[in-house]
């Protein structure tokens, strides 16, 4: 199935068939691993500790954050097992390998499915966010505005906890990236570095915008207040919407106005941020 295809099946269609598909992807991680730590040398200790010595995908991923993070006051031990237990959750779980999968298939970047684990701080984040947001649930709400602190400092994103992000989400770059308390990202978008979803002033409530699936957003793009983007819109980079944006519209400026071009079927994933 192509990777596009693969985002619009709902959950419960592929969920049988989930735990085969992360096998896969786990051995070709490890596969890659091995190849890279002998031919690089310096790395064999990183790769071994994170990869190459874990039980599975998920345990790989919960120990390569908690080393990213614990160069602060917690500890490597104290981080991965927080992350461990907030990845007994199956949707953290589904959503993580669905990050990985959009990552691999709109990033030319990345040329394994090792690169996001080790190398890219986008998925980090994203990952990060996703315990803080399941601890904020759990009323566990200083640890997860710990965790949002520890994400802004080291990999200068900064989300909210109580913000909600669905899956098969790539955050290309991430630098920058802002996302305020009731801000919503529905499934399969995807979001360039400086890009901000954020409110109006110190209003309380519901303040933040609403991302529907498969939405590209630009570098540097700024969406302001309790806005809806629709289904499959394009947003420009550098522009600023301070409006709902219709599904299958391309916008650009400041203020951000529609354009005669019709975006792809699906922007989120040809990642073509060419609006003209």
């Amino acid at each position: 199935m192509p990777i596009c295809q693969f985002f619009k099946v709902p959950l419960e269609k592929h969920m049988e068939n989930f735990e085969k598909c992360v096998d896969v992807m786990w051995m070709s991680i490890r596969q890659t691993a091995a190849e890279t730590a002998k031919s690089e040398p310096v790395l064999a200790g990183l790769l071994d500790e994170v990869i190459l010595s874990r039980k599975s995908l998920f345990d790989s991923i919960c120990m390569r954050v908690a080393r990213k993070l614990s160069r602060h006051a917690l500890g490597t031990v104290e981080i991965y097992e927080v992350f461990m237990e907030a990845f007994e959750d199956r949707e953290i779980r589904q959503k993580a390998f669905d990050d990985l999968m959009a990552i691999k298939s709109r990033d030319p970047a990345c040329s394994s499915y090792m690169h996001p684990i080790m190398y890219f701080k986008g998925f980090h984040a994203i990952t990060v966010h996703r315990v803080a947001h399941w601890l904020w649930n759990n009323d566990r709400r200083h640890l997860a505005y710990y965790l949002q602190s520890l994400c802004s400092e080291i990999f200068a994103v900064d989300i909210h906890p109580a913000a909600r992000f669905g899956s098969g989400i790539l955050l290309d770059h991430a630098t920058s990236f802002v996302a305020g308390e009731t801000s919503v990202v529905e499934d399969n978008v995807s979001i360039l570095h400086e890009v901000t979803l954020g409110g109006t002033g110190n209003e309380t409530g519901d303040r933040h915008p609403k991302v529907r699936s498969g939405v590209l957003i630009g570098a540097g793009a700024k969406l302001i207040g309790n806005i809806t983007i629709g289904t499959c819109a394009k947003i420009g980079a550098g522009s600023v919407v301070l409006d709902d944006v219709e599904p299958h519209t391309t916008v650009v400026g400041v203020p951000a106005r529609p354009t005669n071009v019709i975006p792809e079927d699906n922007p989120a994933c040809c990642m073509n941020q060419k609006c003209e």
